[in-house]
């Protein structure tokens, strides 16, 4: 697994780069917006196809990613029981905080005040946001639950209902880690195999994002003046606030407890995370990664296990940003999310964030996913878009540390974190 993980490594095509033209689109498309606003109206064409080929990916992405995350690490699956117990227990401990930091900031900084979506063609054929909204606040704590499990993979699948297929997924991993010789080998590598196709299937589409987000902006703008810039300015600032509040608060204490340096461990990852940053992508910095961190101290078996499984489980800067991106989204549309609304939509992302891939903005897959089931139009995460390109290197570089630090927290809890000299905090 840590070979093929490794082997995934981001490749870019030599002249300007993706997140380059993402910038530009954007500026076109806000010049297309501000001079040619009646045919701006046209443009927004270019977003809805792009969003069809995101929402295309969501059910073999996440199953695959999911499946191969829990089964296919080790061919005895008792022998890392202990060591994938503790680190699912961290996982889901941190990822809860960082939903919580991003909930938190959106609510108070209220970036999305302001702007004015209109309803997305799901919303309005459902009877619009606010029958969805109410039809939802129905729902009881019972029915809520019992729709988290699917009656039928298809079904969920064919509704793109993201929960319903997380839990499938989990259940079939769990299934599938108890089968024995081939049979498991054979399904493990299969899904495997979709989960690279479905890499690069993300990447192909992404290399529509220009068009899709100039078409979103222009329309955007179109519509609604230079305004709505003001609340995208916001959102950004909010994420690196954010980002940075999550460092402190968490990160930092986490060290504490574990008595690890946050400068040694700091300058152990600083490279790697300086290379998360500048791709936008995790895998760019996964080999760098694993040799610092060993070098750190962690045994090379912990490396290649906690790693590798937090690609799929412990994305701490994307799930703050799904949290916050999500609220912001209802407060662009005029949307109120009461308290019971909001720990639900925390609870959705608590599962469906497991799913998120570890490639340049594959969290807008999840982001859509949640929007639509809350019935939020869909046109807030095209908007999202225009700044993207700021947000994704933050939140990627957030994640690297997060799984490093994670190695290094389950190395300790298993007594096996060596360190020397100023590498470590006396007990």
């Amino acid at each position: 697994m840590q070979g093929k993980i490794e082997g995934r490594k981001k490749s870019s095509p030599k002249g300007i780069q993706l997140s380059h033209w993402i910038l530009v689109s954007m500026v076109v498309g806000v010049a297309i917006g501000v001079l040619w606003p009646s045919t701006a109206q046209y443009m927004k064409l270019f977003s809805t196809v792009f969003m069809h080929l995101i929402k295309l990916i969501i059910v073999p992405l996440i199953f695959s990613t999911l499946v191969v995350g829990i089964a296919g690490h080790s061919d005895d699956i008792k022998a890392v029981g202990r060591l994938a117990l503790k680190s699912l227990f961290y996982f889901e401990v941190v990822t809860t905080l960082a939903l919580l930091v991003g909930l938190l900031v959106v609510n108070w900084v209220q970036p999305g005040a302001g702007i004015r979506l209109p309803a997305s063609a799901e919303s309005i054929a459902a009877g619009g946001i606010a029958s969805a909204q109410a039809a939802a606040s129905k729902l009881s704590f019972v029915e809520v639950i019992e729709h988290i499990f699917p009656q039928s993979f298809f079904e969920a699948a064919a509704k793109n209902d993201v929960l319903q297929v997380v839990v499938f997924a989990i259940l079939f991993g769990i299934g599938l880690a108890q089968v024995k010789g081939e049979h498991r080998k054979t399904i493990v590598n299969f899904s495997q195999g979709v989960s690279e196709v479905m890499f690069n299937f993300t990447k192909i589409v992404m290399w529509l994002a220009p068009f899709g987000i100039g078409g979103a902006m222009a329309y955007t703008v179109g519509s609604h003046g230079l305004g709505v810039l003001v609340g995208l300015g916001k959102l950004v600032f909010s994420l690196y606030g954010a980002l940075l509040l999550f460092v402190v608060v968490v990160f930092l204490p986490v060290m504490w407890i574990a008595r690890i340096s946050p400068r040694s461990f700091f300058e152990a990852v600083r490279e790697p995370a300086l290379i998360a940053f500048s791709t936008a992508s995790s895998e760019a910095a996964l080999p760098d990664a694993i040799q610092r961190m060993e070098e750190f101290g962690v045994p090379g078996r912990i490396v290649a296990f906690v790693l590798p499984t937090g690609y799929s489980f412990n994305l701490d800067g994307t799930t703050l940003y799904l949290a916050l991106a999500s609220v912001f989204i209802a407060q662009a549309a005029g949307v109120h999310l009461s308290l019971n609304e909001q720990i639900l939509m925390l609870i959705t992302l608590m599962l469906t964030s497991k799913g998120v891939a570890a490639v340049p903005r594959a969290s807008l897959v999840i982001l859509s996913a949640t929007v639509s089931r809350f019935g939020l139009p869909l046109e807030g995460v095209a908007l999202i878009l225009g700044v993207d390109a700021f947000m994704d290197m933050a939140r990627t570089a957030v994640n690297l540390i997060g799984n490093c630090l994670a190695s290094a927290v389950i190395a300790r809890w298993e007594g096996e974190l060596v360190q020397t000299g100023s590498t470590a905090l006396k007990a």
